[in-house]
Order: structure tokens, then C-alpha cells, then sequence
């Protein structure tokens, strides 16, 4: 990857002059049957600019309680997009047409009318669980009843092609716009590429300037990115056994529970409260031991997320080490 970036080729792409970055919004918009792709520095800022050119100022976005959306974007959903969010209490993070039903809002001054419904894919706090179609496909149905946009964050859209068995344009179909984060599973060091229609995305390039995401010769950073669709989307799989390996192992130990399973993708989460110990004093303890986990969401519970970084043997000293911990 890094021999790559070295030899790309570059230009201004601000001026859309960098092939570099070209070839990856390219490669990301026919991957996800969408008509175009804008690279962006972040996922993040893919999100809060789909909001803010689908909607309109006050308009209301349906979301699940948990998603990155509500919990871990600085609250730029009413800061830069102006939206009020809706959540809702999904399993593991999918929800279903009745829970959108029961929130939607229809024009009028007493209201804010349902403009958008996003879902995330995979679910982060639902344990890397993969949205089914079937459940895609009855957000779209109400979507359409009630002539509202949806919305994927798709930071782990590939993960959920490899864990769901299905393709990244199967999923995006019943989305209006969705965006594909390089730097999680796929392994790049930055960035993400956002996908819709021509037209939304034009607006959206305008919106990435004005939110300071313009950037000059980026066919440096876009080259990873590139490489990674190339080389690090079914070695996804290694990272799904691994958890599934980590998640058995933290099962069998005293005090230890795992939860928001059972783990279909690549992030594992457990309850420590049996243990007599804090999630914040065995996180501590295993990264004097080499092993990095995080607390998270509570103080109460430890996320484990296994990628191309690390290996099945990495998984069974981890095992180890919080046994030792723990202990």
C-alpha cells in the first residue's frame, strides 16, 4: 500500500484534475451501483454532508439511538446539517417499519417532517451486526410510503458484503446515498467515499469545500485507498474468524460475558461486571501487556475490534492475557 501511494499519479483535486482520485470515486460508485463518488477526508463528514443536502433546516432524520450519528459525531448532525434526529431502539442497531412508522411526522407547524432515515452497515454497537436485505428493503418500502430519503453509513459496508453474503450494490439499492469508509477493515490510513446521484453529489462537493474537506494533490491517499479494494476485501473473512475465535475464548472466562452477539463481522463486545473489575482497570492492565482493548460504551463493557493487523495468533494471546487479568 505504501509502494502504491508513492507511485501514484497526481494532480489538482479540487480542479478534479488528480486520476488518482478519479479511478477511486470510480471504483466506489460502480461498486455501489450509485452514478457517482466524491473522496472525502472522513466518514464523518460524509455523514453530516448527506444530512445536510438531503434535508432542510429542522427537517427530522430517523436513526437508531446507537448509530455513529447520534453517539460519536460531536453533535454535527444540528451543528452543521441542522437536523433534529429521531432515534429508535433497533436490534443490535437494525430497526424495522413499525419503530419508522411510529416516528414519522408529516408537514406542518407543530411538526418536524420526516425527511431522511439512516442506517448504519454494520451496526458498531450492535457488535458489528450485518443489516439482512429483507430489513433494508421494509426501510425503503416506508421510505417510499412517506416519501422520505434513506441514508447508509456504510463505514463497515464491506465487512457486511463479506459477513451477509451479499454485494455492496445489493445493499446500496435501497439506498439514496451511501458511504464507504477506506481506513476501518479495508486498511487505509484516511478517508472515505461518499455515493448518490450526479446531482447530489455536486452538491456535495460543494459542501466538502465549504467544511474544509477540498484538497490539492490527494491521488497520494486516494492510492491506498484504491489498493485496498484490490487487495483487502476478502482477507475480511480472516478478521470475521478471528473474532468469532476471540469472542469463544472470552466466553470461558470467569466473570466475563460476551453481549451484542453472537458476532457475525469483526467486532466482539463483553460485559465485565461478574469480574469484580472495571472496564477501564482490565483495559489498563492488558495494554501493559501489549494487548489494546477499549471501554466502551459504558464502564461496564469492553469493545474488541480485530482487523488486518491482527492475527489469529494475536487473538489467542489476547485470550490469555485478559484471563491473566481478570484473574
Amino acid at each position: 500500500m505504501r509502494a502504491a501511494m508513492a507511485r501514484a499519479e497526481v494532480g489538482d483535486e479540487q480542479r478534479r484534475e488528480d486520476p488518482t482520485v478519479n479511478v477511486l470515486q470510480d471504483l466506489v460508485a460502480e461498486l455501489t451501483g450509485k452514478e457517482a463518488g466524491l473522496f472525502l477526508p472522513s466518514g464523518t463528514m460524509g455523514n453530516v454532508i448527506a444530512l445536510a443536502v438531503h434535508c432542510r433546516r429542522g427537517d427530522s432524520v430517523i436513526v437508531d439511538r446507537s448509530c455513529h450519528i447520534a453517539t460519536a459525531e460531536g453533535g454535527g448532525s444540528a451543528f452543521i446539517a441542522q437536523v433534529m434526529l429521531k432515534p429508535v431502539t433497533g436490534e443490535r442497531g437494525v430497526f424495522c417499519p413499525e419503530q419508522i412508522r411510529a416516528e414519522l411526522t408529516v408537514e406542518g407547524t407543530h411538526t418536524s417532517p420526516t425527511r431522511l432515515i439512516a442506517v448504519e452497515n454494520t451496526t458498531n454497537r450492535g457488535g458489528g451486526k450485518v443489516w439482512p436485505l429483507e430489513a433494508l428493503a421494509g426501510v425503503r418500502a416506508v421510505a417510499d410510503e412517506a416519501g422520505a430519503i434513506v441514508h447508509m453509513d456504510g463505514a463497515r459496508l464491506m465487512n457486511a458484503v463479506i459477513g451477509g453474503g451479499y454485494t455492496a450494490a445489493d445493499a446500496a439499492a435501497y439506498v439514496d446515498s451511501v458511504w464507504v469508509d477506506l481506513s476501518k477493515g479495508l486498511g487505509a490510513p484516511v478517508g472515505a467515499v461518499l455515493c448518490g446521484t450526479t446531482e447530489f453529489i455536486e452538491e456535495a462537493r460543494l459542501l466538502k469545500h465549504r467544511l474544509g474537506g477540498a484538497m490539492r494533490q490527494a491521488g497520494v491517499i486516494a492510492a491506498a485507498g484504491i489498493y485496498a479494494f484490490e487487495h483487502n476485501v476478502e482477507r475480511l473473512a480472516e478478521d470475521h474468524e478471528n473474532a468469532k475465535l476471540l469472542e469463544a475464548g472470552i466466553a470461558q472466562i470467569d466473570g466475563l460475558e460476551p453481549v451484542f452477539g453472537p458476532v457475525e463481522t469483526n467486532i466482539v463486545f463483553f460485559d465485565v461486571s461478574k469480574s469484580g473489575k472495571g472496564a477501564a482497570e482490565i483495559c489498563a492492565a492488558m495494554e501493559r501487556d501489549g494487548v489494546r482493548m477499549s471501554q466502551y460504551p459504558d464502564p461496564t463493557k469492553i469493545r474488541a475490534v480485530t482487523h488486518l493487523d491482527v492475527s489469529r495468533g494475536d487473538c489467542e494471546r489476547a485470550v490469555e492475557v485478559l484471563r491473566r487479568v481478570v484473574a
